[in-house]
């Protein structure tokens, strides 16, 4: 009879962990998606960037370097001292869905023009 008690003691444990376990791991996969949202605006502003330094289209060459789901909220920006920023909206745990949050990067090559 002790062992069934402490069988039906440690479902209750994880049952109560479960949620909390849970828990940690969105928070861990929504800092690897800000982690990897930040690594990608920083490629687009750089392509973005390059695009402006020789007269091509600088939103085109960044949203070129960005993945589908981070293209819906882009916004790219030259900047009055030479440059540009590249701005996404992080997304959150699921395709489709965007936390409140955006991500800005910057990237300049050579003097301003």
């Amino acid at each position: 009879m002790g062992l069934n008690r402490e069988r039906g003691q440690a479902a209750i444990e994880l049952v109560a962990v479960l949620p909390l376990v849970l828990l940690v791991a969105a928070v861990v996969w929504q800092l690897v998606l800000l982690g990897h949202t930040a690594w990608l605006t920083a490629q687009a502003a750089r392509a973005g960037a390059r695009a402006d330094a020789v007269g091509r289209d600088r939103e085109a060459a960044a949203r070129s370097a960005l993945p589908l789901s981070l293209e819906r909220g882009l916004e790219v920006r030259r900047l009055p001292g030479g440059g540009v920023r590249v701005s996404v909206r992080v997304p959150f745990l699921l395709d489709g869905w965007h936390a409140p949050v955006r991500l800005s990067a910057v990237s300049a090559l050579g003097p301003g023009r």
